[in-house]
């Protein structure tokens, strides 16, 4: 792991550069930079800089068209329906973000499914749009076959994301963001980066076999959590994600580093306004009360405090953005490569 930092804003900037070269407008490069560099404040490197050369690699291809120019299919109401074209997914789904949050306004929820769209990084990104507007926002994506169905052994599930975020009155927003298996594909590409084994329980092989090696791992099958559980959640959203929505689901979703295929992946975006239920500030106080009840319980052995979901994120941007980010040695090389092939070497921030 590469010990000196980066500040965010330069990473930003360099990764906003190299998307303006291979052609994104720059409000739409500025987005897709802010999304990625957002996840590494985070501390998900998996979904942060590291996916820089596949989005590069599959606009390149052309499986991705760099401006994005997405159509209103469906407009009924509180309901709307966007063809995203193979624009870029982060475009794609801060639009649908903002469609469904104007909606919501005026009808109490909006709901905006999404069909042709391309992998957008943390599906939080998108969900954190909600809070400040006083609305809750719920996301659902489909992806790339990543797990087998329960029982079987060969993977056409998509591992299917799905983030949660809600105000949380005087605390950064309550935020769940995860996938059905055990764990996000990009954590064992990342593990894979740095030149580390992977938790037994992650993964099996091809041949069916647990492994601990993340390149067998990623040539096999990621688990699902909770087993039969994280198999049916998964199933489920590729159904409001994909099969809803229009667009592909199952084997015709197709993955970020990939350049042969265009994604065909679908989302559904759904916004809540707090106010059509109850007061803002009353549930505000809720919320409040609600986390101040999850951190007041006797610790397990071994920790040191509860968080509520989203509190890590939370504090690892605070820091990060103090003091920096550490990227691994892997993913400076990459950066490096698109630096040099761009043009933009004397944007790199380290």
């Amino acid at each position: 792991m590469n010990t000196s930092t980066i500040a965010a804003v330069r990473l930003i900037a360099f990764t906003d550069a190299v998307l303006s070269a291979v052609g994104l407008p720059a409000a739409d490069a500025h987005l897709v930079a802010d999304s990625l560099v957002q996840a590494d404040l985070w501390g998900h490197q998996s979904h942060g800089v590291m996916r820089l050369s596949w989005y590069v690699a599959r606009i390149r291809a052309g499986v991705v068209h760099a401006v994005t120019q997405p159509d209103l299919i469906v407009d009924a109401g509180a309901v709307a329906v966007l063809d995203g074209k193979d624009g870029v997914g982060q475009v794609i789904a801060a639009g649908a973000a903002h469609e469904a949050l104007r909606r919501a306004k005026v009808h109490g929820i909006g709901a905006v499914a999404v069909r042709n769209s391309n992998h957008f990084g943390t599906a939080a990104y998108f969900t954190r749009m909600a809070p400040p507007e006083g609305c809750i926002g719920l996301l659902t994506t489909n992806a790339s076959p990543a797990m087998a169905p329960w029982g079987g052994r060969k993977k056409i599930v998509g591992n299917n994301p799905w983030s949660v975020a809600a105000p949380a009155g005087s605390h950064p927003p309550m935020v769940l963001d995860i996938a059905n298996t055990v764990v996000a594909r990009g954590k064992v590409f990342l593990a894979r980066q740095k030149g580390l084994p992977i938790p037994a329980g992650w993964a099996i092989s091809a041949a069916g076999e647990p492994t601990t090696d993340p390149a067998e791992a990623l040539a096999g099958i990621i688990l699902p959590m909770g087993e039969h559980k994280g198999y049916s959640i998964s199933v489920a959203l590729d159904v409001l994600s994909g099969v809803l929505t229009g667009s592909g689901f199952g084997t015709g979703v197709h993955g970020p580093y990939q350049t042969e295929h265009r994604s065909g992946c679908g989302h559904l975006m759904i916004a809540l306004n707090i106010e059509a239920f109850l007061p803002l500030a009353e549930f505000n106080a809720r919320m409040e009360k609600l986390i101040a009840e999850l951190k007041s319980v006797p610790l397990a052995k071994g920790f040191k405090e509860v968080f509520y979901p989203g509190e890590i994120e939370a504090r690892n941007e605070e820091r990060c953005l103090r003091e920096g980010l550490c990227l691994p040695e892997q993913t400076l090389t990459d950066l490096a490569q698109l630096a040099k092939e761009t043009g933009r070497e004397a944007l790199l921030p380290f």
